[in-house]
């Protein structure tokens, strides 16, 4: 991968802090880190990581052009250090056996940190032989997160790329100021449970200028998420943009304050979704706003689905308990793959509502498409193709 340029790490390490104070550098090599891709280097990133970390200074860790073989690695926090930049010019591989990685729950994870930032490099997690052994053999492991974020706070992550994670690629849980800017994901668009980013319980987080291409849900939003912006990013293949899934638990946090603005979706399952399981929740989904997003050939580019019921499991026979309501959907306009390009199908306990169209222009085979409601109450405003079932 490229070098990040210099005027780049500065406006980074500008960013993170406006003190004048001295920055000490880390660099891996230092540690016994080895560039070859074959040499394991684990021990020495979290010697470099404790060493930053014990630093009252700001501190750089540096990774130089090459490959570096690392196994799964938990970064702990409670650091000194107030902000610590970790500057990747190579790229992390994990392990050519997938047993080793998907022994664990995580490849990278953060816990407990205040203050970090990645700037640039690849993380190659190498998920296909993963993912053929789930094609065929129900006894392979789950797989790992590439990158995870837990309890932390003030987190940049920028120009970074992730390819072929064994499962997500970056997850982001119970954080708070989080900024995802320019980063690539990128795995095949048949991978299985490869969301691109996950976000849940967690406030004030943006993902911008990002492009997604993956098996699952370029980015999917999960219970407690508020105050999420989502702005520029093109996602496909995948199953597109998802709240939810929700009502997995009777006792769940909302989900509140969502912008998706600016957006393209080429070839994915479903553009703007909103899913939750068939079954009693007092959970809910409020202050959605999906604007100036553009659909290329995707299959349900508008969707709202509350009897979510795969293999008819756990939830035959309920309805949902989320509720649903002042959902916007302004400037949605491009083309579906399917006669049905909007769908609000929604509880009938809990019908939606404020739901809101307004200049939404989708066709099918540029034809006329179809929209479809049930259980929802909304308004249409402008020019709306689909016309409105309301």
């Amino acid at each position: 991968m490229a070098k990040l340029p210099t005027i780049l790490v500065l406006c980074i390490i500008l960013a993170m802090t406006n003190s004048t104070s001295a920055i000490t550098n880390y660099n891996v090599l230092r540690f016994g880190a080895k560039p070859d891709g074959k040499t394991d280097s684990t021990k020495a990133f979290l010697e470099a990581w404790d060493a930053a970390c014990a630093t009252e200074n700001l501190t750089m860790i540096y990774v130089p052009k090459g490959r570096y073989l690392v196994g799964s690695m938990a970064f702990k926090g409670g650091c000194k250090s107030p902000q610590i930049l970790i500057r990747i010019d190579g790229t992390l591989v994990a392990p050519a056996d997938y047993r080793v990685l998907g022994a664990f729950e995580d490849w990278l994870s953060f816990e407990g940190v205040s203050g970090v930032s990645i700037a640039g490099g690849s993380l190659d997690a190498k998920g296909p032989a993963l993912w053929a052994c789930k094609a065929s053999d129900s006894n392979c492991p789950t797989g790992a997160t590439t990158l995870r974020f837990t309890n932390s706070n003030n987190i940049r992550i920028n120009g970074l790329l992730s390819l072929n994670s064994q499962m997500f690629h970056i997850v982001i849980n119970g954080c708070q100021n989080v900024l995802v800017r320019g980063v690539r994901i990128i795995a095949a668009g048949n991978s299985p449970n490869t969301d691109g980013i996950h976000v849940q319980q967690s406030t004030d987080v943006q993902i911008i200028s990002s492009s997604i291409k993956t098996g699952d849900d370029c980015i999917s939003i999960g219970p407690g998420t508020k105050n999420l912006w989502i702005e520029r990013v093109n996602c496909g293949p995948g199953h597109g943009i998802s709240i939810g899934s929700l009502a997995k638990d009777l006792d769940e946090d909302g989900v509140q304050n969502v912008t998706v603005k600016s957006t393209t979706f080429i070839g994915t399952q479903n553009g703007l979704r909103i899913k939750s399981w068939a079954r009693p929740s007092n959970g809910f989904v409020k202050g959605v706003r999906f604007s100036d997003c553009i659909m290329r050939n995707v299959q349900y580019p508008i969707v709202i689905d509350q009897n979510y019921c795969p293999h008819n499991l756990n939830c035959p026979g309920q309805v949902s308990g989320i509720k649903i309501t002042d959902i916007t959907y302004e400037g949605i306009r491009g083309t579906s793959s399917t006669p049905i390009a909007v769908k609000f199908d929604c509880s009938p306990k809990t019908p939606c509502t404020g739901i809101r169209l307004q200049n939404v222009n989708l066709t099918y085979l540029n034809e006329d498409a179809e929209s479809f409601c049930t259980n929802v109450v909304g308004i249409a405003l402008d020019l709306v193709r689909p016309n409105s079932c309301f």
